[in-house]
């Protein structure tokens, strides 16, 4: 297999309140999908939204209640530490749940974490290690 991650399907509650905190949060943009699913170009790597009760039953399971803590976060890497807090003000402005706010790290970067309404975990971080291209992917080596 490839080393490479295409699509992420985060499970919702609310499949319209979803997408509608995905584009006036974030300011993305929803892709024309089928019924019952929502996806997201993300240059080059999909993030689709679906009902839990839908996703569940797809994977041949009872959807049941979700921890707040699933062990995963999410993550968006910018290309400075005032687009990190860029980002969580339009965050802030749109009513998102800030777990901890932007912060210089131990690791020597600028993160901070967010959950979506579903309690899916975010970060946006910039690390100063690592480049962000033109097209919004990552070097894991400086260039």
């Amino acid at each position: 297999m490839e080393q490479r991650i295409s699509l992420v399907t985060l499970g919702v509650a609310d499949l319209p309140r979803a997408v509608g905190f995905y584009e006036k949060a974030l300011g993305w943009k929803a892709e024309a999908s089928p019924p019952g699913v929502v996806f997201f170009d993300l240059s080059g790597f999909v993030l689709a939204l679906w009902p839990h009760a839908d996703m569940a039953n797809d994977l041949g399971i009872t959807a049941g209640d979700l921890p707040a803590y699933r062990g995963s976060a999410l993550a968006h890497n910018a290309r400075s530490e005032a687009e990190v807090d860029a980002v969580f003000d339009r965050l802030k402005t749109h009513g998102a749940n800030i777990l901890k706010p932007p912060h210089k790290t131990f690791w020597g970067g600028y993160s901070g974490y967010f959950c979506d309404p579903d309690g899916h975990v975010w970060e946006i971080a910039h690390n100063p290690f690592w480049t962000v291209g033109a097209d919004g992917r990552i070097a894991l080596k400086p260039q």
